[in-house]
């Protein structure tokens, strides 16, 4: 394959097949937040709880809805009664909480030691009369927003498949499927009020009890790119039919989104450019700092793609674009508006590795010298040192980047260290810190 063919399309490769990421069980850090009603149970070993503990960064005396149910020798070898052991825990949980769900979360262990937790949750739901959803959030099969994915999917077997009022089960309707922050997920019911789309429901909801009706007349639409999990148990477990859009991400990103469910509704959108447009008139400090300048995604959290691409409408440059698990069917209006955006900015597609290999990605790095690589916590304070501007790809999880208002959060996040470097040259003091 020539140069200039690499320029013209997508290219894709796959590494090693190991996850370098963030674990999956930190999805509990922002589901209990959202689920109000609920509980997480982790069920895993110390590291997992200290873990939690860490990344969380939660004290013991604020008491929060998530637990660790600690494996220890006696139940790795068998010598304690699992069913016996979680009844305990479940009931002295609903005597403290009283929650609306339990929800159990296994991990690397329970895979390992094959606990049959969904053997064990119908049984154990039966006697202490409180829901119980079983979701596998391993390491070993899942990369770190994934957590979520399989929590959704679990959470879809529980949704009713009939509303109250028979006249609207004939009625298509939207259901949007993804956690966001309460205000962030108001903005995108607001915009999609604005071109006369009712949204029926989220998935999850805040409360249990609300969880939204799923069947064959609703129409489900993501707004991550890690959701292709519960989007396959949404069709063919419910028969719902997908909305395949570009994510919600930037201005362009968020456009795209609201054009697609307004076509499938055969609703005309309402100024919809001229709200991108201002969004993008809005953004240009930021946008100066970025343009011509480029950037290498080594690989964490799944929103790789929507970020490059918003990225390359800014100005930048997108070396290599690495993600620790692509659906290529769940991603294609992305990567269709990705290859779309790279075209119109007239910049080479970005190379796209699935499950890179951490060494081979510093050596490209080490070539390419990027202005700016996005990557897990691990390899930033290396990198670093080694003259590499960072930023922890983790931060963009837990930051608030959905439809456009929010946009300009992303620019924060990614001029930082391009602002930071460049106040230290002002001051001098880049001699300092820079070898």
């Amino acid at each position: 394959m020539t140069n200039s063919k690499l320029t013209e399309t997508l290219t894709f490769e796959c590494e090693t097949g190991n996850y370098h990421t963030f674990c999956p069980i930190s999805c509990v850090a922002w589901l209990y937040q959202k689920i109000e009603d609920s509980f997480f149970l982790v069920i895993g070993t110390k590291t997992c709880g200290y873990f939690l503990q860490n990344a969380l960064g939660v004290m013991i005396f604020a008491e929060p809805r998530y637990a660790m149910a600690e494996l220890e020798e006696a139940d790795i070898s068998a010598q304690l009664n699992d069913y016996k052991e979680l009844k305990r825990l479940c009931l002295q949980i609903k005597q403290d909480r009283n929650p609306s769900v339990i929800v159990w979360i296994g991990t690397c262990t329970t895979e390992i030691i094959k606990m049959d937790l969904e053997g064990m949750a119908p049984r154990l739901e039966a006697e202490i009369q409180t829901p119980i959803v079983v979701a596998r959030a391993n390491g070993l099969d899942y990369a770190f927003t994934q957590g979520e994915d399989t929590v959704l999917a679990a959470m879809v077997q529980r949704c009713p498949s009939n509303a109250p009022e028979q006249n609207q089960i004939e009625k298509k309707s939207l259901v949007l499927f993804g956690s966001l922050p309460t205000n962030v997920a108001t903005q995108l019911n607001l915009e999609l009020e604005r071109c006369g789309i009712q949204v029926a429901g989220w998935l999850p909801s805040q409360r249990y009890a609300d969880l939204p009706v799923l069947n064959q007349n609703v129409y489900v639409c993501g707004i991550n790119p890690f959701l292709s999990r519960t989007a396959t148990t949404l069709m063919r477990r419910r028969k719902c039919k997908l909305i395949s859009a570009p994510f919600p991400i930037g201005p362009d990103g968020t456009r795209a989104w609201l054009e697609k469910i307004c076509s499938v509704f055969n609703v005309a959108p309402i100024n919809l450019i001229e709200r991108e447009r201002l969004i993008w008139d809005s953004l240009e400090d930021y946008i100066a700092l970025l343009r011509g300048k480029s950037v290498f995604f080594m690989g964490d959290n799944l929103l790789e793609i929507s970020l490059a691409r918003f990225l390359v409408r800014c100005g930048m440059i997108v070396y290599e674009i690495g993600i620790p698990y692509l659906d290529k069917r769940f991603q294609s209006a992305e990567l269709q508006l990705l290859e779309k955006t790279c075209s119109e900015m007239n910049v080479a597609m970005p190379r796209i590795v699935e499950k890179p290999d951490n060494y081979n990605q510093i050596q490209r790095i080490r070539e390419l010298q990027p202005d700016l690589a996005i990557t897990g916590m691990a390899h930033a304070n290396p990198l670093e040192a080694r003259g590499i501007n960072t930023k922890w790809s983790v931060e963009f999880t837990f930051a608030q980047i959905h439809g456009f208002t929010n946009a300009r959060d992303i620019l924060e996040l990614v001029t930082r260290p391009l602002r930071r470097n460049k106040a230290l040259e002002n001051l001098g003091w880049n001699q300092l810190v820079k070898m």
